[in-house]
């Protein structure tokens, strides 16, 4: 039997908010929650059209105290969701308020959770290449490398000039995001350098690394003992089609060898947690890859919605995973799987998240802080 309830299935064409709030009823997820995925599944019509990608700050109409943002295609003709102005509609009706639409460039860095954690991208990510589904060389980039410690003392007095309040101390969470260290040792090369320079800026942040090729015990020694707090966010991103769809720094982990690397690095004192597209994976081939990771991560995993930028991108996602109910359904078996944990998902470090308001019928927005 399907897990897609037929009856209610709500695809792109037509869309209109009733249809998307009788979908939201029948997975028993919030119409705000509902109508923010769908947002990130069919990307936005508007005259941003030059734009492949954007970074999108958003209020909701029924929700205007809490702002959001989001990063979608702008150029989606057959997207439901038109922007004009600063008004975004679904169906003819106002769905929400634009307040910015930036390009989603690969900067040196930037702030995020309203300036107490920052993400950096200190490796030149837009010379990352290899995995099907990255929308990384769509857009313009403006990320030279800074490896060395002067380089990223550098740019942390650059972001302190950006801050919202000039103090890097409010900063509790870095994230590298990046996937240009193709080799282990010039990840914790890096790691340590980045501990050094933020020690010197006066901050004590947890450091969390995106990245497939931090493997060895070694490795996580060293971390634990010169860089921690650290939290290891594996590239998963899938469980099927790895050699497909990924790079082979990150196609050459098998599923199976997931969960005792991750075991290795908690027994070393680390955070551990991972990344995963929705849409790549048919949702059982999902829910063992969810069941066999559970036990081994200490941070509520970062799952997003998968975003086709083009033809090519869309012919990657599985069957059904064209439309909403698919990411509803996958919701909801993801909520089963890790509820037991009491990890919750924290709004701020996904931009294309599955859960905005609630999550497993809690509320989230005075939990993720």
């Amino acid at each position: 039997m399907s897990i897609l309830a037929p009856s209610s299935i709500v695809s792109t064409a037509g869309l209109q908010l009733h249809q998307l709030e009788r979908s939201a009823l029948a997975h028993g997820v919030p119409v705000e929650d509902a109508l923010l995925i769908a947002v990130n599944l069919f990307g936005i019509t508007s005259e941003h059209s030059e734009r492949h990608r954007a970074r999108v700050n958003l209020r909701l109409a029924r929700h205007p105290q809490q702002p959001w943002q989001i990063i979608v295609p702008l150029n989606r003709p057959a997207s439901p969701f038109r922007l004009q102005g600063e008004e975004l509609f679904l169906g003819g009706q106002l769905v929400a308020q634009v307040e910015r639409v930036a390009a989603d460039e690969a900067v040196g860095g930037y702030f995020r959770n309203e300036g107490r954690a920052a993400t950096l991208n200190p490796n030149a990510r837009s010379r990352c290449v290899g995995c099907a589904f990255c929308p990384n060389t769509l857009e313009a980039a403006a990320d030279p490398r800074m490896g060395e410690e002067r380089a990223l003392a550098d740019l942390l007095a650059a972001l302190a000039e950006q801050h919202p309040r000039k103090d890097l101390a409010e900063v509790t969470e870095v994230t590298v995001s990046t996937g240009c260290f193709e080799r282990e040792q010039a990840a914790v090369d890096h790691l340590v350098a980045l501990r050094a320079a933020l020690g010197q800026a006066g901050m004590r942040a947890r450091i969390g690394f995106l990245t497939s090729v931090l493997r060895s015990d070694e490795a996580f020694e060293v971390l634990a003992d010169r860089v921690a707090p650290f939290v290891l966010r594996l590239t998963a991103e899938c469980f099927t089609r790895r050699p497909t769809m990924l790079k082979s720094t990150k196609a050459d982990l098998t599923p199976r060898d997931m969960p005792a690397l991750l075991a290795r690095a908690r027994e070393r004192g680390l955070g551990t947690s991972y990344t995963y597209i929705v849409g790549l994976d048919p949702l059982a081939s999902m829910v063992l890859g969810v069941e066999a990771l559970a036990g081994q991560v200490t941070a509520f995993p970062n799952f997003q919605v998968f975003q086709a930028h083009n033809v090519l991108m869309a012919g990657l996602r599985v069957p059904g995973a064209e439309v909403l109910d698919f990411y509803l359904a996958a919701r909801t078996a993801i909520e089963k799987v890790m509820r037991p944990t009491g990890l919750l998902p924290v709004g701020w470090e996904c931009y294309r998240p599955l859960w905005y308001f609630t999550y497993a019928g809690q509320a989230l927005l005075d939990a993720d802080r």
